[in-house]
């Protein structure tokens, strides 16, 4: 059961799940008008780390001084330029359930860096992650939104996805061993992360031969896509500030459980919205990834 005192950073990651959730579609509308989700990515992370900035110059301050908040820069920043890159080009359900096998990450990250307890039903519920993984991947993911001809893009999706989660995993690690910093601070070095690692990987695939495979692109002329952009900045810093104020007061592990809940705001979207199939294999490891990460919550161990 939750007690009173956690019913408020829980609704937190609950709302920060429905953003991202229904993230995708606005990714992927960009990525039809020309603008890579990496790109995306750089430009929507910049506007709102200027507004913090602007909003809180004593951040950037303390971001220079706080190697602490260097840490969460980088696996933010890893996180959010990996997944988005993901569902750009993947199977949206698939690579929300490979991103979510944090059960599996977070345990030995809370055991290295917050000394956090590795019992045998947290263990079990690793397990059961793998497990789970296991189905999900035993058919392969369709492609949705790839380049002609072009074989790679599920297998990059996928292994995408699966890094993400693990950054994704070290950044909740992080934000609760910096519980104590000022929230100012934790959200600059995320949203400058963002920024930071999605437009250094977004210059790089554009340059050389890359560019004629990854096909990084940026859109040359205003137009709708300006306003999918600013949508998606409001969303992001609501989401992101609701997810350092919950994962700061919750133990790893709990948010490892609740986070997850995306997965059922990204499946029904996905069907609904973009006609996603859900083969077998994939019901099946979902529903052990999913019964891994709430068992999380209703052990409490």
């Amino acid at each position: 059961m939750l007690s009173n005192s956690t019913v408020a950073p829980v609704l937190a990651l609950l709302l920060n799940c429905v953003v991202w959730g229904v993230s995708w579609w606005p990714l992927k509308q960009l990525q039809g008008m020309g603008m890579h989700p990496l790109w995306a990515t750089a430009v929507i992370y910049l506007v709102v780390a200027v507004v913090v900035a602007v909003w809180r110059p004593s951040a950037v301050r303390l971001l220079a001084r706080t190697p602490a908040l260097w840490w969460i820069l980088m696996a933010s920043g890893f996180t959010n330029a990996a997944f988005n890159w993901a569902v750009g080009i993947g199977d949206v359900v698939r690579v929300v359930l490979l991103f979510y096998l944090m059960p599996l990450w977070s345990l030995p990250l809370a055991r290295l860096l917050l000394q956090e307890r590795m019992t045998a039903p947290a263990v079990l519920r690793a397990v059961l992650t793998v497990i789970g993984a296991a189905f999900v991947l035993m058919q392969p993911g369709a492609s949705t939104d790839t380049s002609p001809g072009s074989t790679a893009q599920p297998v990059l999706a996928d292994v995408l996805a699966t890094l993400s989660g693990f950054a994704f995993a070290l950044n909740t690690v992080m934000l609760r061993r910096g519980a104590a910093l000022p929230s100012e601070g934790r959200a600059i070095a995320m949203f400058l992360g963002g920024a930071m690692v999605a437009g250094t990987a977004a210059i790089a695939f554009s340059c050389g031969a890359a560019a004629a495979t990854m096909e990084v692109g940026f859109p040359s002329a205003s137009g709708p896509w300006l306003v999918l952009v600013a949508g998606l900045a409001v969303a992001f810093l609501a989401s992101n500030l609701c997810l350092q104020y919950g994962a700061a007061r919750l133990t790893a592990r709990v948010t490892a459980v609740v986070m997850p809940c995306e997965v059922v705001f990204a499946a029904v979207t996905a069907v609904w919205w973009g006609g996603a199939a859900v083969h077998a294999g994939l019901m099946v490891g979902g529903a052990l990834i999913l019964s891994a990460a709430f068992a999380s919550v209703l052990g409490r161990r």
